[in-house]
């Protein structure tokens, strides 16, 4: 009795006490989870990169490599000294593991970015929460589901939260900071101070479903696929008329594959089971067509439009994997 009331005043006085991140973990090495220890590390932080396998790992830092080279040419044009440095000092900074039971005990924060499957994220917050330091912020880059729900499967809620990041990574600046009922103030402060210590730009939203910017794109992006299943427009056409008629920078057709067919899918899937009578969220044939062709956008080479300039065959493969990996859990 007297143990557990000491463990309760410690974790009241860890939780009313800003944290300083210094090393952060990220787990799932897929095109997200690169991208997010990539801009971290960049940043001067130390980060564990956790995935089941080395070889995955191993992909995921080769990638890394050639995105952090590509980002220092255009940073140290002619330098290459420099360049080799900033490529090379990043890098140190990121560490591999298999098991993240290792690495969650020097963690400051925790960013989970595996599969979109509630059990699994649950299952993993609840295995670490047992060997993570009573500091230790726990957050998820889920795009879809209810960050509460994963809280329930620690003792840590008032140190729990969203950090929503936008593909792709590295260039994108936004990032939502997801805030649940128990997320204290400081908790809070530490993950707004976090994103912009990345050179990021942080904006704060309450855990409901898409948060922000999904709540209001997925709904206009899967009215514009309707348009062109219903034969209405052309792909080519749709785009064009948002980006000239209203001002956008990127068509909704063209969007979709850049972030990914299946993801659409799997966002309007969730989404039409929780809503089942609101037809904005009902289902789209075309959308499980293309997924179900592995047609699922510029990743693939091959979405609503065609791509030269597809990903290699090792990332190709690490998607097949997530997608197999969905099916699955679905």
């Amino acid at each position: 009795m007297l143990s557990s009331t000491v463990h309760q005043v410690v974790q009241r006085s860890y939780s009313v006490q800003k944290s300083v991140i210094r090393d952060v973990m990220v787990v799932g090495s897929g095109l997200m989870g690169t991208g997010i220890a990539q801009v971290v590390a960049a940043a001067g932080m130390n980060v564990s990169l956790v995935d089941r396998s080395t070889k995955m790992v191993d992909d995921a830092k080769s990638h890394m490599e050639k995105s952090l080279t590509k980002h220092a040419q255009k940073q140290f044009p002619d330098e290459k000294d420099k360049q080799k440095t900033f490529v090379e000092e990043t890098l140190s900074r990121v560490r591999a593991y298999n098991d993240p039971c290792i690495p969650a005990g020097q963690a400051d924060l925790v960013i989970e970015a595996i599969v979109e499957h509630l059990p699994s994220k649950k299952d993993l917050f609840h295995k670490i929460d047992k060997v993570a330091a009573n500091h230790t912020i726990f957050t998820t880059n889920t795009s879809s589901l209810s960050v509460g729900a994963m809280a329930e499967a620690t003792e840590r809620k008032d140190r729990f939260g969203g950090l929503h990041f936008f593909s792709p990574v590295p260039v994108m600046k936004l990032v939502e900071v997801v805030r649940i009922d128990q997320t204290s103030d400081d908790t809070l402060e530490s993950l707004m101070s976090f994103v912009k210590a990345i050179n990021k730009v942080p904006i704060k939203c309450k855990d409901t479903r898409g948060f922000i910017v999904n709540r209001l794109l997925i709904p206009y992006t899967m009215e514009a696929i309707r348009m062109l299943e219903r034969g209405d427009a052309a792909a080519k056409d749709i785009d064009t008329a948002m980006k000239l008629g209203a001002g956008y920078k990127v068509g909704p057709i063209e969007l979709t594959d850049l972030t990914g067919i299946d993801l659409a899918k799997h966002i309007g899937d969730a989404w039409s089971r929780d809503h089942p009578n609101d037809p904005v969220f009902k289902p789209i044939l075309l959308i499980d067509k293309m997924v179900a062709e592995g047609r699922i956008g510029k990743k693939s080479g091959k979405g609503f439009y065609e791509y030269a300039d597809a990903l290699r065959g090792d990332e190709r493969q690490a998607i097949a994997t997530q997608q197999a990996e969905e099916k699955a859990h679905a």
